[in-house]
């Protein structure tokens, strides 16, 4: 058997988790100081949707598509055996992405090519991801083409819903939704697996360690999932707020269960739990939104910034890290960088959950947001654009020796 051949391309076509969680860092760096921009009349949208459902659109589908493939780019060859995607087909999906930002934000074609252009990134994702499982035989993952199919459907029906009735309201919802179900499903496997690896790395095995998947985790994607379809289709009803109750107490007994407590000297792992927390105070939020002791943008934004955007900055920093052959310490400039986000997820919700609270909320969330990806981005762009640490360490030349006096 001949051996398999080094790849001698782009390191940023290397592997699929480099293009696409460098364009998650860079939609999560530029997006919102446009938006705030267009918010405040100094820049022009031209583009097919409404100006807010542009920023919403972006946030959700445009940085949540971008992680989402970047992700299963890198888990489908661990469970295959198969080389990864690289070279000229992810360039060329990648491209495709780009292109899907370009016509939403200039319109330049109508709303019908639009929808066409921007929908087929995401079921050309499906296809090549199916193609990789099919080819490896590895049937019993061919279920994660489910979320991936769900989220397609919620991007067209963005598109739909904006050209039918001017401005999106249920496929918002839909999208995020998704997100976090993704969140509570994916979460609730590496959260307390690497937890556990840790505490038994660094306490043995006679550490307290997290509660293995079990009948109680299953319950409580079964009320979540629930719950956030009643979101989605009823956000201001008391069906929909006895759910989310329900599934913010189960989602919050989930988490103690995974030993947080213990790893606070490991930021890398703190900031997933971390990110996990700002689900069920999520659910909770709208649930109050919901008997409309509270607004439902603030139970948005803890969501969408807290829980989407901390829970995807971890485990892009996590598998940035470990993909690039480099230490799993967040270290002091990412530990500050995910601070930020989480200042961030609280300034922009303060201004909705307390009446009469100001104090610049949306700018001071805005800036701190931007300030974040700075950050994410001052770090893991260099290794996701350049070869392996490892590869780049063995390669160097040595060093020279003094000569002896």
């Amino acid at each position: 058997m001949k051996p398999r051949q080094a790849f001698t391309g782009p390191a940023l076509f290397s592997y699929g988790f480099r293009p696409f969680f460098a364009a998650t860092i860079l939609t999560g760096l530029i997006a919102v100081p446009l938006w705030v921009l267009i918010w405040q009349g100094v820049l022009d949208y031209n583009g097919p949707f409404a100006a807010v459902d542009w920023h919403i659109h972006e946030m959700v589908f445009g940085y949540g598509s971008a992680v989402l493939a970047g992700f299963l780019f890198t888990a489908v060859p661990n469970w295959t055996g198969r080389l990864p995607v690289r070279g000229w087909p992810l360039a060329a999906l990648f491209a495709l992405w780009i292109l899907g930002r370009m016509v939403l934000w200039t319109g330049f074609v109508g709303p019908v090519a639009a929808l066409l252009i921007d929908c087929a990134f995401l079921v050309l994702v499906a296809a090549m991801i199916a193609r990789e499982i099919v080819a490896g035989k590895n049937w019993r993952n061919l279920k994660v083409l489910m979320p991936v199919s769900l989220f397609t459907l919620a991007n067209l029906c963005f598109h739909l819903e904006v050209m039918s009735a001017g401005i999106s309201d249920y496929s918002r919802r839909l999208g995020i939704a998704l997100l976090i179900f993704l969140i509570m499903l994916i979460g609730g496997r590496i959260i307390p697996s690497f937890t556990r690896n840790w505490l038994v790395k660094t306490r043995g095995q006679e550490a307290p360690l997290p509660v293995p998947f079990s009948r109680f985790d299953g319950v409580s994607l079964a009320f979540g999932a629930a719950a956030l379809l009643a979101w989605v289709l009823a956000p201001g009803s008391l069906f929909a707020a006895v759910l989310l109750m329900i599934a913010g107490v189960l989602h919050m007994a989930r988490l103690t269960r995974w030993r947080g407590s213990s790893v606070l000297t490991s930021a890398i792992l703190l900031m997933l739990h971390l990110a996990y927390a700002f689900i069920p105070l999520g659910l909770f939020v709208a649930g109050f939104a919901a008997l409309e002791l509270m607004e439902q943008a603030a139970a948005v934004h803890i969501l969408g910034i807290g829980g989407i955007g901390g829970m995807t900055v971890a485990v892009m920093m996590r598998a940035s890290m470990g993909h690039t052959g480099r230490d799993l310490v967040a270290g002091p400039l990412l530990t500050l960088a995910f601070a930020l986000l989480c200042g961030a997820a609280a300034l922009r919700s303060a201004d909705r959950v307390f009446e009469g609270f100001d104090l610049g909320a949306i700018h001071g969330a805005a800036a701190l947001w931007t300030l974040a990806f700075a950050l994410v981005s001052l770090r893991l762009l260099p290794w996701l654009v350049q070869g392996n640490a490892a590869k780049r360490k063995a390669s160097a030349p040595p060093q020279a020796r003094p000569s002896p006096q």
